[in-house]
């Protein structure tokens, strides 16, 4: 669609330029003239497509600002220099519009339409904004951090997450259900915290079909950061420049710190992927693989770590039972 209507516009510059040449006996390069000034035209406009409406607005502002600001201190200089002001008139104009271009097309990025709106509602740009996503809601574990007072100030909870939110409350799967309601709790013992301001906002999104991909939109308009435990959401938030604070992350990092050589005791639960492996998890969920340990499942058994794994998913200890480590670091030591 965007390709005809530039092919439209490109011929009308054509023919607009042919015309003009006949009627202003111009010769026979009106159409010439025409569709170069139409290819500029549509190449101008793809351009300005490309870039956002926060930074052309910026740009004009900063050098017009730069431009005025020249101009205020020629005025004073003209009574002493009188004529010979036009040379440092041509510099300083030059110097400040340049100046102004740069600094306005850096902080232009955080201006957009929406926020013009916003500014004209007396709604004002806030700082420090934190946007809650559903899976973070449904979770439960933002309540706890807001507890302890790690995070505080304004959480704004937009009304198509708050749609959402109901939706799984009501559906059919009492599974699907009961992680509704108790995300639904979540909000409301949120709510009664002194420290954060629950706040819910009715800015949408229609153009834009993904719950995710509207909560990215909105926390760009807003300058806010996103709450969220998803693993895809936080990735697509970070492509766009959009901050954001993963719980799973915040979770991963605080669980205690084992390094190779430690002894620990654990309570093997299950038989491992390996063979012959046995599996035991720590007090936060932290898987620890346990070799030779497949006749010990169902009890307890003190283990010497030899490796941590970091992932994405969170961290795996690998160990062995506490007297074959120490026999081989025996026969090593020999």
């Amino acid at each position: 669609m965007l390709l005809i209507i530039r092919s439209i516009i490109f011929l009308l510059f054509t023919i607009s330029g042919y015309f003009i040449a006949l009627k202003y006996s111009f010769g026979s390069y009106g159409a010439l003239i025409g569709a170069v000034l139409g290819l500029i035209a549509v190449t101008t406009e793809m351009l300005l497509r490309k870039i956002e409406f926060g930074i052309i607005i910026g740009g004009l502002l900063g050098i017009s600002f730069g431009l005025f600001f020249s101009y205020l201190l020629v005025l004073p200089l003209k009574l002493f220099l009188g004529e010979d002001i036009k040379l440092i008139s041509l510099a300083l104009m030059a110097v400040f519009g340049y100046g102004g271009l740069l600094l306005g097309l850096s902080r232009g990025k955080v201006i957009s339409i929406a926020g013009i709106f916003r500014l004209f509602r007396g709604q004002g740009i806030e700082e420090n904004l934190k946007i809650l996503d559903t899976s973070v809601i449904i979770d439960g574990r933002i309540a706890d951090v807001c507890e302890t007072g790690f995070l505080e100030g304004v959480f704004i909870l937009p009304q198509f997450i708050l749609q959402e939110l109901q939706h799984i409350a009501d559906a059919p799967d009492p599974m699907k259900r009961a992680r509704g309601r108790r995300g639904l709790d979540i909000l409301h013992k949120i709510q009664k915290m002194s420290r954060i301001t629950v706040r819910i906002v009715d800015e949408d999104f229609p153009k834009i079909k993904e719950v995710d991909s509207k909560l990215v939109a909105l926390a760009k308009i807003m300058h806010a950061k996103v709450i969220t435990n998803d693993f895809n959401l936080n990735k697509v938030a970070e492509l766009q420049g959009v901050a954001v604070l993963n719980i799973n992350e915040l979770a991963n990092s605080l669980k205690p710190v084992v390094l190779p050589g430690e002894t620990m005791k654990v309570f093997v639960l299950k038989e491992g992927k390996e063979y012959n492996q046995g599996v035991a998890y720590l007090d936060d969920g932290t898987m620890v693989v346990v070799e030779n340990a497949r006749k010990i499942i169902g009890k307890n058994a003190e283990v010497t770590v030899t490796s941590v794994l970091q992932t994405t998913a969170g961290r795996m200890i690998f160990s062995k039972l506490k007297e074959e480590y120490e026999r081989e670091e025996m026969k090593i030591a020999k």
